[in-house]
């Protein structure tokens, strides 16, 4: 049995794509997860980001919380967090919220203020009020790196929330448990294909996104 026989078993088999263990419910559970961790992440780091990448301050605090963040293992705290918790969604959220905020907040702290200061400067001698100058001038040029921060923290939180189901929760990670518990390999690589297709969409849609939001000539330089 090669791994192309398991996939083609397991999406084969109609029983797989009905119920409440079918791939439309169990796709659509591990999207909810994804996108409300992303979403709590980008609420986060996104405006600590931009504020402290426009004022200057605080760099070396940020790099240093981030750190801290990155070395958390993801297991370990949600098995930490499902011992304090309980059963339910916060013991999931907590650790892909916090595996996702370093990157986010890191890259939009950097891409601020990578942005040339000759235009801010020409803002500032123009009397524009400096919320306006981070919204409309170096945030469209930061755009593209901070897009790339999303892209990379949406891909990390899409492959770990596949723990979920260590802690009863569905998802995608239901067919990587159950198959593992059950030797029912077809249900292991189903389960592991489905969430790279998911990944592999993600960046789709992110490289989409880029061509729509960047002017082009920021995606030129």
């Amino acid at each position: 049995m090669n791994v192309l026989h398991f996939i083609s078993a397991f999406f084969g088999d109609g029983a797989h794509w009905h119920g409440y263990d079918g791939i439309p419910q169990r796709l659509w559970e591990h999207v909810q997860y994804s996108l409300a961790a992303l979403g709590i992440a980008a609420a986060i780091g996104l405006p600590v980001g931009l504020v402290t990448g426009h004022t200057g301050r605080g760099g070396n605090a940020l790099g240093m919380v981030a750190n801290a963040a990155r070395s958390l293992p993801s297991f370990g705290l949600l098995v930490l967090m499902f011992l304090a918790f309980g059963i339910g969604l916060t013991p999931v959220m907590i650790p892909l919220v916090v595996l996702a905020i370093p990157p986010i907040l890191v890259t939009t702290y950097e891409a601020v203020r990578s942005v040339d200061p000759s235009p801010v400067d020409a803002a500032r001698g123009l009397g524009m009020h400096e919320a306006k100058i981070l919204l409309r001038v170096e945030l469209p040029v930061a755009l593209p790196m901070i897009l790339g921060a999303l892209r990379t923290a949406a891909i990390q939180i899409i492959s770990t929330a596949t723990i979920a189901a260590y802690v009863s929760l569905g998802g995608l990670g239901r067919f990587v448990i159950d198959g593992l518990y059950q030797r029912d390999y077809e249900k292991v690589v189903g389960g592991a294909t489905l969430v790279a297709a998911l990944a592999l969409l993600t960046l789709g849609t992110f490289w989409l996104a880029g061509r729509l939001a960047v002017s082009p000539g920021v995606r030129r330089r």
